[in-house]
């Protein structure tokens, strides 16, 4: 599916324009990411157009719910419409930077770990996390929110994969 016909069926599934914003934002910057990793290290292997897509479509599942388990339904959405699972699994795996099975019970999500591990998956979760809404913000009020509702694993967990993808980029996101 071209770009184009992805922001056609986000409109389709009656995505709110403030999250189609949100999605479009995310892709330039998760695009801006991966050809910075390109550049740094032009060894390593990215598909952009699998993180165009997976940024577009990651936050589908908030045409049915704005809980944590939009991403649970984002997939079935994706899965309808025959998106393969690549675009499924970073979906399904965009939520903060990665839930564990036992905070997924807690979370009433199907029990399991929801870790982006793919590079594409990495970057477009991390691009998510420096974005509210269509403002770009940095790492430092998602990092200082997370602690403040006393969630430290997740925290550091978001922390740690900003800084990954930093490194990978050869710069501070």
């Amino acid at each position: 599916m071209q770009r184009e016909e992805i922001l056609t069926l986000l409109k389709t599934v009656n995505l709110n324009e403030n999250v189609i914003k949100h999605v479009v934002a995310v892709e330039k910057l998760s695009i801006e990411t991966a050809k910075l990793i390109l550049k740094n290290a032009p060894d390593f292997k990215i598909d952009l157009k699998l993180i165009s897509d997976g940024a577009l479509l990651h936050d589908i599942g908030r045409s049915v719910t704005h809980s944590i388990k939009h991403a649970i339904e984002g997939v079935k959405i994706a899965r309808k419409y025959g998106f393969n699972e690549k675009i499924l699994s970073i979906i399904e795996n965009h939520i903060g930077a990665g839930i564990s099975k036992e905070d997924a019970k807690e979370l009433g999500l199907p029990v399991k770990n929801y870790f982006p591990l793919t590079i594409e998956e990495k970057v477009v979760a991390n691009s998510d996390n420096l974005h509210s809404g269509d403002t770009r913000t940095g790492i430092d009020g998602l990092y200082n929110r997370l602690l403040n509702q006393g969630n430290q694993k997740a925290a550091q967990r978001v922390l740690d994969l900003y800084n990954e993808i930093s490194e990978l980029a050869g710069i501070k996101l």
